[in-house]
């Protein structure tokens, strides 16, 4: 008998000890994936980053104070500085460019902030903006940039639609598309950091009191983040006046739990089934001393967030109409909380 409790305590100890080695492996094997994608993009970024010339555009136009009375004024002097930068992309011979920038000038575009310089920002307002009862802000992530923003314009409309669709009778809406910081290539050593959404915070934080101002405090304002967009919103939350903080598509924030944002906002996430964003590790390492990676997964439990259904969507498909995400993101921005769906 005491040979086989003898026998029983190696097999137990020999379980733990495999599952230990296994889970040391993986992480070793994280880490190696890591460091192979910073190699790579060391090398790749810099290439491809100097195939592109320098375009020239106007500084920003001086703008007044934002408030709902000074709303059609700023439009219009964004307007007529992205007017400037297409006439300038055009005459250094960049066409798509100038292309992007003259449809920004269009009458009908309603623009807080314009700059057509370097990768440029843009901040665009969908409905009446000063006489909204739910606002909803979204943060995009990575690859975004005057060159490809119709297809994150393309986001903010489909949500501004579903809310028009979906509010009930006399109940205002408007989407805000804050493209306000440089996003990172999604081959670059700073998708991996944490440093972009350092730089971009502060922006953030300065836009939503501005937003403030303009709105007033009745109004419920959603953050709606996604991908890289994630951790900027995450680096910001703790100073932001929202009431819903929704994180799509996310990487990691940066943080270990929701309560760690120290944000008085709902914080909600989703991950589509079908989004290669679940392959990511959920891991921060250490490597030359930078950190890599952005921490536990916020739809995980341990994180804490409202989870709520996202469908079978892929990575660029949380905004699809019709789609079981653009749905409840409605009713998130909306407030008709107990409606959401749960994963």
């Amino acid at each position: 008998m005491g040979g086989l409790g003898d026998r029983g305590d190696r097999d137990a100890h020999g379980r733990s000890g495999d599952r230990g080695e296994l889970a040391h492996r993986r992480v070793h094997r994280w880490r190696r994936a890591l460091l192979a994608a910073l190699i790579t993009a060391a090398v790749v970024v810099p290439l491809s980053a100097a195939a592109r010339p320098t375009i020239p555009s106007p500084p920003p136009a001086v703008l007044p104070e934002p408030s709902a009375a000074t709303l059609d004024r700023i439009y219009a002097a964004n307007r007529a500085n992205a007017a400037e930068a297409a006439r300038a992309a055009a005459a250094h011979g960049d066409e798509h460019r100038a292309a992007a920038d003259r449809e920004l000038a269009a009458p009908a575009r309603r623009l807080l902030r314009f700059d057509g310089r370097g990768p440029g920002e843009v901040t665009e307002v969908f409905g009446d903006l000063a006489r909204a009862d739910h606002v909803a802000v979204l943060v995009p992530g990575s690859d975004t940039s005057l060159d490809t923003y119709d297809r994150f314009q393309a986001t903010a409309a489909a949500l501004h639609g579903q809310l028009t669709a979906t509010a009930p009778h006399g109940t205002r809406t408007a989407v805000v598309a804050w493209l306000g910081y440089r996003t990172p290539d999604t081959v670059s050593t700073t998708v991996l950091t944490t440093n972009r959404a350092e730089e971009a915070a502060p922006r953030l934080r300065a836009f939503t009191g501005e937003l403030r101002g303009v709105v007033g405090s009745a109004t419920t304002v959603s953050l709606v983040c996604h991908s890289y967009g994630t951790v900027v919103c995450a680096r910001a939350a703790a100073h932001l006046d929202v009431d819903d903080l929704a994180l799509l598509g996310s990487p990691g924030t940066g943080s270990d739990t929701a309560a760690a944002l120290h944000t008085p906002a709902r914080v909600w996430a989703a991950r589509g089934r079908d989004d290669w964003v679940a392959e990511v590790p959920h891991v921060r390492t250490d490597l030359f001393g930078v950190t890599v990676g952005f921490g536990t997964d916020p739809i995980s439990p341990a994180f804490g967030a409202h989870v709520f259904a996202a469908g079978r969507g892929g990575h660029s498909d949380y905004f699809r109409p019709g789609s079981v995400s653009l749905a409840n993101l409605a009713r998130i921005v909306l407030g008709d909380t107990a409606e959401v769906t749960r994963a």
